[in-house]
């Protein structure tokens, strides 16, 4: 919706400045003595005293400009607002009191422009009850039709929107030329209405030839320029040829000055409307490639991620096996089958819960209780080994991407474990409402020089750094620092 409200308040300033222009053109290129006289012919039958700009320009401008700002405060702010999301005492309240600004500027502005009824009505209180019965007949003519433009705006996005483009743009076009049009008739401008009712089925016209056949045939089908001319030549032949028959109808005069202005109006689409035209189809198509691109980055960053799961999953799967073969001989059956259930446990998660995005939090500590007890197994014969877990579920009721802590406690005890020195493993789980926090700190120890992984710190711990860059992009803090003995971890996960 956020595109959409951008091309709303687009076409209203256009509606706008297109009712603004006219208004203010004439009256800098026109004699102000013929503006009296064209204009004020009634004022001077009552005798009264007739200013083109005080009783014309002014109140004109006062009208355009409360309903242009009445229809943006109500469109973009009170109507998504307040109304929308059923706030209605606020949101009517906002409502009954824009349009009764409306009403009270309406009723100024007729007191002026229609001035000359003072001369008419006995008593200067029948006047200002034709202005204040004038006011409120508008301001419900412009409130009933904005209340049928949002009728038709949610139809348009309930039923059709996505679905036929094609037919939406020049519905949208139809919508505004018929718009410019019964503002131009309320403002008593016969040029600018004639002007508009030829041209706007004529721009329209060639627009829509142009976005849709022409550009898109030259760049992908043919690329001569030689033919793209002629089509848009023979497009804007036609179209004037069917405007100006169209216009002889509504001008019912000399055919001249409809001549002269469809002759103007095709230098205008060549020297405006092309150009505009060229820059929305390329613009388009620009977006349209960058969302291509998008869309298949975004598939290579789902098939990596898939890739980094299967990578990850056999490497755990050895390490618990590796464990309870040495369990195996050292201890008794009951230790052993205490493993077998762990790892059974472990393994189902892998194979239920592992392919998904997100789990709940409890089966991810589940899974690092299960994994850090096959390595208390291993280790319990060991005095100098010290395993100290604070897991502090409260709050932990998120969602998080599985797997994703495993590896951090994976390394620390791969790397933090000696049976010959003394080896000490803190892990530490957190949640707040937004955020679960995670930290493992171990010590060090020297790898003997025929180790193979002497020089790297394991496969898990570089998938999860790319797990977490493509699923938690700028929302997630990952700090690793190490000494000659000691190595921590600390990982911060926004999760909302």
């Amino acid at each position: 919706m956020i595109p959409f409200k951008k091309l709303e308040f687009g076409v209203a300033t256009a509606i706008f400045l297109l009712l603004l222009f006219p208004l203010l053109y004439q009256s800098v290129t026109y004699n102000v003595f013929d503006m009296q006289r064209d204009y004020g012919y009634k004022f001077h039958h009552y005798h009264q005293v007739f200013d083109y700009y005080i009783h014309y320009v002014l109140p004109l401008l006062a009208q355009m400009s409360v309903v242009y700002a009445a229809f943006l405060f109500l469109n973009m702010h009170v109507i998504p607002g307040f109304l929308e999301q059923r706030r209605w005492l606020p949101g009517l309240s906002l409502a009954v009191v824009t349009l009764a600004l409306v009403f009270l500027v309406l009723m100024v502005a007729y007191s002026y422009r229609y001035g000359y009824l003072f001369g008419v009505y006995a008593t200067v209180r029948g006047a200002h009850m034709h202005f204040a019965k004038s006011a409120f007949t508008t301001t419900a003519f412009y409130a009933l039709l904005y209340v049928l433009y949002y009728a038709v705006k949610h139809i348009y996005f309930q039923y059709f929107h996505g679905r036929k483009k094609v037919l939406s743009e020049p519905l949208l076009l139809g919508c505004i030329w018929a718009m410019l049009l019964v503002f131009s008739y309320g403002i008593h401008h016969r040029e600018f209405f004639i002007v508009l009712l030829c041209g706007g089925p004529y721009y329209t016209v060639v627009f829509y030839v142009w976005y849709h056949r022409a550009f898109p045939a030259f760049y992908k089908t043919h690329h001569r320029k030689s033919i793209l001319w002629r089509d848009l030549i023979l497009t804007s032949m036609a179209a004037g040829i069917l405007t100006f028959f169209f216009g002889l109808i509504a001008w019912h005069g000399s055919p001249e000055p409809l001549s002269l202005m469809v002759f103007c109006m095709f230098l205008v689409q060549f020297v405006a409307l092309l150009p505009l035209t060229w820059w929305l189809y390329t613009t388009s198509q620009s977006r349209q490639h960058t969302m291509l691109n998008l869309q298949a980055a975004l598939g290579r960053s789902a098939a990596d991620l898939d890739f980094l799961r299967a990578q990850i999953n056999p490497h755990f799967l050895f390490n618990a096996l590796n464990t309870l073969y040495g369990t195996a001989l050292q201890e008794n059956a009951v230790n052993t089958s205490e493993g077998i259930q762990k790892l059974g446990d472990m393994m189902r998660f892998m194979l239920d819960e592992n392919h998904l995005e997100k789990i709940p939090m409890h089966k991810e500590v589940a899974y690092l209780q299960n994994y850090i007890s096959l390595q208390r197994l291993r280790t319990q014969g060991a005095a100098d080994i010290q395993i100290n877990v604070n897991i502090e579920e409260n709050f932990c009721e998120h969602d998080i991407a599985p797997m994703l802590l495993i590896p951090f406690v994976e390394n620390a005890f791969k790397y933090g474990i000696s049976l010959r020195n003394r080896s000490r493993i803190t892990i530490s789980l957190s949640c707040d409402a937004e955020k679960i926090y995670f930290d493992v700190h171990n010590t060090t120890h020297t790898r003997p020089e025929n180790d193979p992984e002497k020089e790297g710190r394991g496969i898990g711990l570089n998938n999860v750094r790319t797990r977490l860059a493509l699923l938690y992009p700028d929302r997630h803090e990952l700090g690793i620092r190490q000494t000659a003995t000691e190595y921590f971890v600390h990982l911060t996960i926004h999760v909302k």
